[in-house]
Order: structure tokens, then sequence, then C-alpha cells
């Protein structure tokens, strides 16, 4: 256990006991945090097809996801045990076709005035966005696959602006 508490001081997620915590931000000042995320969605050239004209047995797959992808990123403390429940400015989701996959790239924007980051409110975003995507698609295609969810920036806060390669 003493290896625990010497390391864990260097984890702000673990306590002395090295148990899993919530981070006290309360001494953070409020910044302006800004986080974007990407996902590709890849499937047949079929269904991708039928997606584009429109056709797809459940409806509007895109205006679906994209919503789904707003809804989850205003959820995200409720899904994420250790993430701090954050005041959103602005949430945005786009999904765009990609004929080269084929599928469709999905990007989520979201910024906040707060304490934290908002890294894990995009990620949750462009995951849900993808899954509901899947999830109306599904009748067309059981192959369709989730890939390269990742952080694309961050801006805002003690640690820095990231981009990635």
């Amino acid at each position: 256990m003493e290896q625990i508490s010497q390391n864990s001081s260097n984890l702000t997620h673990l306590d002395n006991q090295g148990q899993a915590q919530m981070v006290d931000v309360s001494h953070k000042t409020s910044t302006v945090r800004q986080a974007v995320a990407a996902a590709s969605v890849r499937m047949s050239s079929e269904t991708f097809a039928t997606i584009q004209a429109g056709n797809a047995p459940k409806g509007d797959v895109l205006g679906t996801a994209r919503l789904a992808g707003i809804m989850a990123a205003k959820q995200t403390s409720n899904l994420i045990p250790l993430c701090h429940p954050l005041p959103l400015h602005k949430v945005e989701v786009q999904i765009e076709p990609d004929s080269q996959l084929p599928g469709y790239q999905i990007t989520a924007l979201v910024k906040t005035k707060a304490e934290t980051g908002v890294e894990m409110e995009a990620l949750t975003a462009v995951s849900v966005a993808a899954l509901t995507l899947y999830d109306m698609a599904k009748a067309l295609e059981k192959s369709i696959s989730i890939e390269l969810i990742h952080l694309v920036s961050k801006s805002g806060g003690k640690s820095g602006d990231y981009q990635s390669e």
C-alpha cells in the first residue's frame, strides 16, 4: 500500500489509499475551454448509398445521430464516473459523408467556461453519434465499423493547448 500512496500524490484521480476520486477543481479559475473530437464510421457502398439517398428503414439516420451526439455530450458526467458536470455553452456535431471510406466522418466541438476541460464531452459526443448511426443503419448492414475515435484538439486550461498530428 505504501507504493500506491507514494505514486498517488502524482495521480490526481487517486486518493492517498489509491482509491479513485473526483478531482477537486474548486481552486481553479474558470476559463474558456474547447475540445474537438472525431470518429469514422465505415460501411459498404450499398449502405452508404442508401443512407445518402434518405432511404434507411429507421428514417433520418444522420439527423438522429447528430442529435444523439449533442445529447450525449450533455450527459457525460452521468456516464463516466469521475467527470465533473459542466455547463456546456456550445455543442456542435457534424456528420460528413466520405465516399472514400465509404461512410461518415463525425466531429464534435464542445465549449465551456469552467474549471476543467471538455475533452470527455467531445469524445462522448462522437462516440454516441457513431453508435446511433450504427443503430439506425444496422437493418441494412451488421458489419458497419466505428473507427478512430480520438481527440483532435483542445484549448484552455493549465495543461495548455493540444493538437493531434
